[in-house]
């Protein structure tokens, strides 16, 4: 479901220059004046109002080859937009999730084939909703049948649980349960409480048939709760924010980074406006969406792309073994992912056909997006992480979030 947006339309205001580049492009393969491209790309938006500004970041073998911020992380403050903005990511925390699920896997905690039922009980004896056919009573808009087996933690690490965000057969019963989007901020109550509800509905498809992207990496966040016995802010704070040394990152903001965080702007009947900045600083601080709930700067958000990259070691710290991040990127899914491209691995698309893809890219490369317009890329061929980070929502049909790739890619010598 969209934001809501204010009535506030942006006023005119001369375009901000782009800050400067960092990091030695050439020295790391990229040819200097085909990269403008993608900074002139990214600041037309900026001057013709389509966003209202963003950061590009852009590594390749472990070292900075671009990073630059463009326009305004507040328009009717007057303030540009700076490199170490703070940015609401959305679904791109679901590999932060991943991550930290299959960091419990390898302290053998449990198995990926595990029913989810046997660490969270809501979702034992589930049933499918499927929607009713022409000779059902009238008012009736599904029946149910059994599952055929339970959800299995590999089925939430691949969305093919039978989960969606509130959408099918039964959403009336997903609107009842205050279940219907994937945003938690506001929620007064843990997340536990939320994930036992929603173990309790029916289910949109039989686990392990279909994708359906939804709620299953929020059922993920409460898993890593209910193993490691930590709330999933704590385990992402000790675990992985703090030895990543991603320090601007976490579900909330304490009060004295505001400043810092880049405002939600989106396009209303063709104009830039200010939009809905959700419960991030002020708000119940209770429920903790490993689904979409993150906040977190560019370079936060890059060393945890890198760490991916490196195959489970940053800096001399390692979260994940070689072999896990190999299971991570491998298709998990089969045919039954057909989107950004033919497979799904544990969080995030997998490039396996670049013909399907029919963009710039590479085969294995993979990443993920996020509602509030970003997106990022890890290509482990041409040992590169980029993404671009703003605040966009709604889109108004906008796909920088796209092209920013294939700008990147054609700036490689």
């Amino acid at each position: 479901a969209a934001f809501a947006l204010f009535s506030l339309v942006v006023t005119s205001t001369a375009p901000a220059a782009p800050a400067p580049a960092n990091g030695n492009a050439a020295a790391l393969g990229f040819d200097p004046v085909r990269l403008q491209r993608l900074d002139a790309v990214i600041q037309d938006n900026v001057d013709r109002r389509l966003i209202a500004g963003g950061v590009m970041f852009i590594a390749r073998d472990g070292r900075t080859a671009h990073l630059r911020a463009y326009g305004q992380q507040d328009i009717e403050g007057a303030k540009p937009m700076k490199t170490d903005a703070i940015f609401r990511i959305a679904s791109m925390s679901k590999a932060v999730t991943s991550v930290a699920v299959m960091m419990l896997y390898e302290e053998g905690r449990f198995l990926l084939h595990d029913p989810i039922e046997k660490y969270i009980p809501a979702f034992k004896g589930g049933v499918v909703a499927v929607a009713a056919g022409k000779d059902a009573a009238p008012g009736t808009k599904f029946t149910t049948e059994k599952v055929k087996r339970p959800i299995q933690i590999r089925d939430l690490l691949t969305h093919t649980a039978g989960l969606t965000y509130g959408t099918g057969p039964a959403a009336e019963l997903y609107k009842e349960a205050k279940l219907t989007d994937w945003y938690f901020a506001e929620k007064d109550e843990t997340l536990a409480t939320v994930i036992d509800r929603l173990g309790k509905l029916p289910l949109h498809g039989q686990p392990g048939e279909v994708y359906q992207y939804g709620y299953s990496t929020d059922v993920l966040g409460r898993l890593v709760e209910v193993v490691s016995g930590l709330p999933l802010d704590r385990f992402f704070a000790e675990r992985i924010f703090g030895p990543l040394k991603m320090v601007d990152s976490g579900f909330f903001l304490p009060p004295e980074k505001e400043g810092r965080l880049a405002k939600v702007y989106g396009m209303d009947q063709g104009k830039l406006v200010l939009g809905d900045q959700g419960h991030y600083v002020r708000g119940p601080r209770k429920c903790f969406s490993g689904g979409a709930g993150v906040l977190a700067t560019a370079g936060d958000y890059a060393r945890l792309l890198q760490m991916l990259l490196n195959k489970g070691e940053l800096d001399g710290v390692r979260l994940l073994s070689r072999k896990s991040v190999e299971l991570m990127q491998a298709n998990h899914t089969g045919d039954k992912y057909r989107r950004d491209t033919t497979a799904f691995g544990l969080g995030f698309w997998v490039n396996q056909d670049l013909g399907y893809f029919g963009e710039l890219g590479s085969e294995g490369a993979y990443g993920w997006g996020s509602a509030y317009f970003p997106q990022y890329l890890v290509d482990p061929k041409e040992r590169i992480v980029a993404l671009f980070m703003t605040q966009h929502r709604p889109s108004g049909g906008n796909d920088l979030n796209q092209k920013f790739k294939v700008l990147m890619y054609q700036a490689l010598k």
